[in-house]
């Protein structure tokens, strides 16, 4: 899950006269990545992507993301931006031309990633590239993110078809009892009892949509935040699915929210039933001020 390094001062990268700033929008299935941060001797998103931009453009490229995702958590609307020299990607076209170029990295990058693929077709797909200002920064640019968490509570055996996306509970789950509980949550919070807290960073959030649900597909559990803690989302789905079962009384989600602590030891769920479904950005003429809104330290009392 992101976790925003809200201590940072606001300060704004710009970029040489030669250089431009490209948004990438990726969709990657989690599973045999060990999430998106690089980390050496393991396969991460980012570590692929990095590698298949440094092939391409002959350059090392680090990215920026919007949300840093754990092992085994996918994503369907994942985005990141690069900084690079414009004569790097007029290159990949034969005629030098640079929005030639820019057609090409997507297809090519795409190429590069199928091929060091370990599923038995792409795992992380380049959906889109364009350029953007230098305003523009995928992580603290963000307006909000939007995750959903797919439960299957059939007492049936597994199905194979779903079982990389989908967390089976075993037992039934009492939807209206989960979505009522879940409503204590929205607003400005101190979300320490659902957070592996870091020093010198906050747990206060503010949810913005907590929705629980079922569909045909099963239960699908959708929470939206401008930034969320490390294994926040998780656990709030751990939490729900106790009550949904009856191991936890009713009130005991707002018990949580209304004493912090990590002393509450809340479940977190499986990994493999989160999937980052969107990130939503405000307008290009106020990329610099969400920058300095997003960065500024958090607290109730603001």
């Amino acid at each position: 899950m992101e976790r925003l390094e809200e201590t940072e001062p606001a300060r704004f990268t710009r970029i040489g006269e030669d250089a431009v700033r490209v948004r990438l929008d990726l969709a990657y299935l989690g599973t045999a990545f060990h999430g998106w941060a690089r980390q050496p001797q393991l396969r991460t998103v980012q570590g692929e992507v990095e590698q298949a931009l440094a092939t391409l453009l002959r350059t090392p490229v680090t990215l920026t993301v919007a949300g840093r995702t754990d092992a085994g958590v996918h994503a369907a609307a994942q985005v990141a931006n690069f900084d690079v020299e414009q004569s790097r990607i007029s290159r990949l076209n034969r005629a030098g031309d640079f929005e030639s170029g820019l057609a090409a990295l997507q297809g090519r990058l795409n190429g590069l990633l199928s091929r060091g693929s370990e599923a038995a077709g792409a795992d992380v797909v380049v959906k889109s590239v364009r350029v953007v200002t230098d305003d523009f920064d995928a992580r603290f640019s963000a307006l909000k993110r939007h995750y959903c968490y797919r439960i299957s509570d059939r007492v049936e055996t597994n199905d194979p078809l779903t079982g990389a996306t989908v967390w089976w509970s075993g037992a039934p789950l009492d939807v209206d009892v989960m979505q009522a509980e879940v409503n204590c949550l929205l607003g400005v919070h101190d979300f320490l009892s659902f957070c592996k807290p870091r020093e010198g960073a906050t747990t206060i959030r503010t949810l913005e949509e907590a929705r629980v649900e079922r569909t045909p597909a099963g239960i699908e559990v959708h929470l939206s935040a401008d930034a969320f803690c490390h294994s926040m989302v998780r656990s709030v789905v751990g939490a729900l699915v106790e009550v949904g079962r009856g191991r936890r009384p009713r009130g005991w989600i707002e018990q949580l929210v209304g004493e912090p602590s990590r002393a509450h030891s809340v479940p977190i769920a499986p990994a493999h039933g989160l999937t980052l479904i969107a990130v939503e950005y405000p307008g290009g003429d106020e990329w610099a001020d969400q920058q300095k809104r997003t960065r500024r330290f958090r607290s109730l009392d603001c």
